[in-house]
């Protein structure tokens, strides 16, 4: 049996993150966020975070709430999404941030974790993001006082790639579905678009996960990441509401169920 790399909880899961250390954060819009280890962090009081996530949380929840302390200083990410804070603070020169393309983005993490430095992709060719000049920083006046590099581009079978560098961090945090004490994990649905990818490139993974079970529970089979990758598992806290960034609804009336008024009389 393998040692159990359950830890107590998420604060002192998180205990060693240090000023200016990088973290890959999973999450895809809400859903599968490691909001118990974001708030330990927030509470631990580390600074001049550099983050990797496919998105920065929203205002006031996930890695918004670090975004509204000033405790990140530059963001890599695909998407601002429905984050005013982290918006302006761009946009004031406050936040230095690396847009890439989704599917860039989880490749450089997948390499990361699994050793491969670099890769050719035909994502972003013809486009700022091969040629540089994308604003990474704006200046107070608005000017762009941090740009892009130009990318190594190179012709493949008669077609253009771009070279994009792999991504690894200090320190990755994630929230599975279901995880054992050696830190096997199961992620549902969409929470599996990037938590694996980000659990890959932390040279310290950190796992919430809302079922914890003994080693040996999970069917190997619906392991979708395993163990080698995980140093830390936590229980997540399951009393806290699972948000929903925008509620979409349709009337009543429109529901394929719904029975007519006048059909009822």
């Amino acid at each position: 049996m393998a040692l159990s790399k359950v830890v107590e909880s998420p604060s002192a899961a998180v205990a060693d993150i240090f000023d200016g250390a990088s973290l890959a954060v999973g999450g895809f819009g809400l859903c599968g966020v490691p909001v118990d280890l974001i708030d330990a962090v927030v509470e631990h009081g580390a600074t001049n975070l550099v983050v990797v996530s496919n998105n920065c949380g929203v205002d006031g929840f996930g890695l918004g709430r670090l975004l509204a302390r000033h405790r990140v200083a530059r963001v890599t990410g695909s998407y601002v999404g429905e984050n005013r804070e982290f918006v302006r603070q761009f946009l004031g020169g406050e936040l230095e941030v690396e847009l890439v393309p989704q599917g860039s983005l989880a490749e450089r993490l997948r390499a990361g974790g699994c050793g491969i430095p670099a890769f050719y992709t035909p994502a972003g060719v013809g486009t700022l993001v091969a040629e540089g000049g994308l604003p990474w920083r704006y200046a107070p006046d608005g000017s762009v006082s941090v740009a892009s590099p130009p990318r190594e581009v190179r012709e493949f079978g008669g077609r253009h790639y771009v070279l994009e560098h792999a991504i690894t961090t200090d320190f990755a945090l994630v929230r599975a579905t279901r995880g054992d004490t050696a830190g096997n994990l199961v992620f549902d649905l969409a929470t599996r678009n990037f938590n694996p990818l980000c659990a890959m490139a932390g040279r310290t993974a950190i796992a919430e996960v809302e079922e914890l079970v003994p080693e040996g529970s999970l069917d190997p089979v619906s392991v979708h990441l395993p163990g080698i990758f995980v140093q830390r598992v936590v229980q997540a806290d399951m009393t806290r509401e699972k948000r929903i960034e925008k509620r979409t609804v349709r009337p009543a009336s429109e529901h394929p169920g719904a029975v007519a008024e006048e059909d009822a009389t």
